[in-house]
């Protein structure tokens, strides 16, 4: 079954990729796939810190400097510094981040940057994309489980899949836990997910399990690893090559149920995804038709095969 849950994800933005005018020339950098499509799920919770901290609009604009391997933001001349406040701001912030499923920053934003921030040298002459937004760093720095993306990097459907993946399976955690976390529970929900890390990342699948089995580990401990395992897990982008595998399991429960015409149909369906002939859902939609005629509890439950809202259309492109 898709995920649906109860409310909206909560979702923290930069306050320019909703379209609010905060930008230092009055400008925006309003993203039309976190408006117009995801905001029907999500709950966004804007924020420009430039802004936050008391920089007016417009205003002049703001760069990382560096000097001497110090980094500090300031105007491009050096006055204006604003490193103390927007670094305190970050930290102030990413405290009350708990209840976020995610958070998408403006790409290359010297305060929201998640990475390839242009960081130039003091002397003026030239710079190099090494930096992070300092109100970004903060937040990824003290939610470390945290779902974070940046906008222009969601026009990649794979990325925009993946995070998308990673959002929605960290909003059922945060639901586990708010409900009461238990290690019954804990197992149950490493079952359903089963499929889905193993799309991503075969070694995290194996060593899931692994944590899963000792019983010399204190729950919350144990819930710790296991979170912390499953988000990094998620991080890795599912290949053809991966997804493959994992489609090739789920046939397996099917070998006894279909006759060989459709044996040979499913087979050569996940072949033709594996070459690049057709999309994902081609073969997940064969598996689920199957599913429908054939059912079994313990697949009907993988997230794997509906890990986000089919509205958004994730799986189509590849």
């Amino acid at each position: 079954m898709t995920y649906q849950p109860e409310n909206k994800l909560k979702i923290g933005i930069s306050a320019c990729v909703v379209g609010q005018e905060v930008r230092f020339d009055r400008g925006h950098k309003r993203s039309s796939f976190c408006m117009e499509q995801l905001s029907d799920f999500v709950e966004f919770k804007p924020v420009c810190p430039e802004v936050a901290i008391g920089l007016p609009i417009p205003r002049a604009s703001i760069r990382q400097i560096i000097n001497n391997g110090v980094i500090t933001v300031s105007r491009p001349d050096g006055s204006g510094d604003v490193t103390d406040k927007l670094t305190r701001f970050g930290q102030e912030s990413a405290k009350g981040y708990g209840d976020l499923a995610g958070f998408i920053f403006c790409a290359k934003s010297p305060s929201c940057g998640m990475e390839r921030v242009k960081v130039h040298h003091h002397h003026g002459k030239g710079s190099e994309a090494t930096g992070v937004g300092l109100f970004a760093e903060q937040v990824m720095q003290l939610n470390p489980l945290l779902p974070c993306e940046e906008n222009g990097r969601l026009n990649d459907p794979i990325i925009r899949e993946n995070f998308m993946t990673r959002i929605f399976t960290y909003q059922k955690w945060l639901d586990l836990q708010a409900e009461g976390l238990t290690k019954h529970k804990l197992i149950a929900f490493h079952s359903a997910h089963k499929y889905l890390v193993m799309s991503h990342h075969i070694e995290s699948y194996r060593a899931l399990g692994r944590l899963l089995a000792r019983a010399d580990i204190e729950l919350d401990s144990l819930a710790q690893q296991y979170i912390a395992g499953l988000m990094q897990a998620l991080k890795n982008k599912a290949s053809r090559r991966s997804h493959t595998n994992t489609l090739q399991h789920l046939q397996g429960y099917f070998k006894r149920q279909l006759d060989e015409a459709q044996r040979k149909e499913l087979s050569d369906e996940i072949i033709a995804y594996h070459k690049g002939l057709s999309p994902l859902l081609v073969p997940l939609t064969l598996i689920k038709h199957h599913l429908n005629n054939h059912p079994n509890g313990y697949l009907q439950q993988q997230v794997y095969l509906n890990p986000h809202p089919k509205e958004l259309k994730l799986r189509y492109g590849y």
